[in-house]
């Protein structure tokens, strides 16, 4: 397993051979407030670089799951779907929200990069 890098859309990515799993960074989580609803993509979805692939809806605000390069949808954490608190209490680990598989190599940020960021 990789180690986990990041975009400037508050979202981590954690590549696995050829797969990649993406969530929203514990920042982003802690900017939305409580999520109560998440709206993920179908498996099989491909979709283009800089696409909305979903929905995250909190009691303050809605935000959007940005596609950080092209690619096909592997698998959604359904877990999450149904319990939207999960990417409150593990925004980072269990809160993960879907597995991709890039058909292009995404540009991310290290951690560093990513604490500079949002200092």
């Amino acid at each position: 397993m990789s180690e986990i890098k990041y975009t400037a859309d508050h979202e981590w990515i954690r590549t696995d051979g050829d797969v990649a799993t993406i969530g929203i960074t514990d920042f982003a989580q802690n900017a939305l407030g409580d999520v109560v609803y998440v709206d993920l993509p179908g498996v099989g979805r491909t979709f283009a670089s800089g696409e909305a692939i979903g929905e995250i809806e909190s009691t303050k605000s809605v935000g959007e799951l940005i596609a950080p390069a092209a690619g096909e949808v592997v698998e959604v954490n359904d877990e999450v779907a149904g319990d939207p608190t999960l990417v409150n209490s593990g925004a980072e680990s269990d809160g993960w929200l879907v597995k991709v598989r890039f058909s292009e190599s995404p540009e991310l940020l290290d951690e560093a990069a990513y604490r500079e960021l949002t200092a």
